[in-house]
């Protein structure tokens, strides 16, 4: 199974095909059905640690794949995308459930716990030969809290130098996020949240990112709706969204 996925075809960060891609292809096809329900059910288990992120990680590989898609990628790093948004947050099974489930404001050695987990879960993964290319899962998964300014963890790498899975991953993270209820604010209207996203364009996300979640919004929508278990806030009409207030915002603050 490792020489399949070691043969899995991949890109770099930004989608350019890596050597001996081609060649993988039939590989892929026989390793990838397992692959994605492999990469799901660690997301799910993930997920499980937290009641009110049930079905996050889904959420946010089905976006990353829809946006990437729509981007024009590759299907190579559509497909590295969808994995990663399964196990972007694979590294919090390193974090004591004190800190996750928390319900009021992290203190500092909390957030010192919760700001570790893109490199955990990126050790988790670099085992496995076709998650370690440039640009691909473990990248995605470490740098999937950098922000576009630089002012993310845990490097502080801004802009192209992010993996473009990354930049993308970013947005689909946060919006799923936003749309579900948390202990310190209640979650956004769907049209609320991709507001949000929006008006940190430049900042936290990439600008492109950002257009084309707003472009693919119907799409993607569909998408978060067919998900019972995590049901989604009310929608309010769109003349009457207002920026999120500062202790509502789970977009431009650094978060988990």
């Amino acid at each position: 199974m490792l020489k399949l996925l070691g043969n899995r075809p991949g890109a770099t960060s930004n989608g350019t095909p890596l050597p001996g891609a081609a060649s993988g292809q039939t590989a892929c096809a026989a390793a990838c059905p397992t692959l994605h329900q492999f990469a799901e059910a660690l997301g799910n288990a993930v997920d499980a640690k937290d009641p009110q992120l049930y079905h996050h990680s889904r959420d946010v590989a089905e976006v990353g794949r829809i946006l990437a898609a729509g981007m024009g990628l590759s299907p190579g790093l559509v497909e590295v995308i969808h994995i990663a948004g399964h196990l972007h947050d694979i590294g919090k099974i390193g974090i004591p459930d004190a800190v996750l489930n928390k319900q009021g404001a992290l203190d500092e050695e909390e957030w010192s716990w919760m700001r570790r987990h893109p490199e955990m879960g990126a050790e988790i993964v670099r085992p496995v030969p076709a998650f370690n290319r440039p640009g691909d899962v473990a990248d995605i998964i470490l740098s999937h809290h950098e922000r576009y300014d630089g002012r993310g963890y845990p490097s502080g790498m801004g802009g192209k130098a992010i993996p473009l899975g990354a930049r993308i991953v970013a947005v689909a993270d946060t919006l799923s996020a936003l749309l579900r209820d948390r202990p310190y604010r209640p979650g956004c209207s769907f049209e609320e949240a991709v507001a949000e996203i929006g008006r940190c364009s430049g900042t936290q996300f990439d600008p492109a990112v950002a257009r084309a979640l707003a472009r693919m919004r119907d799409e993607v929508r569909t998408v978060l709706l067919v998900v019972p278990e995590a049901p989604l806030a009310p929608e309010v009409p769109a003349s009457s969204i207002r920026p999120l207030r500062r202790k509502e915002r789970g977009a431009c603050e650094t978060g988990p």
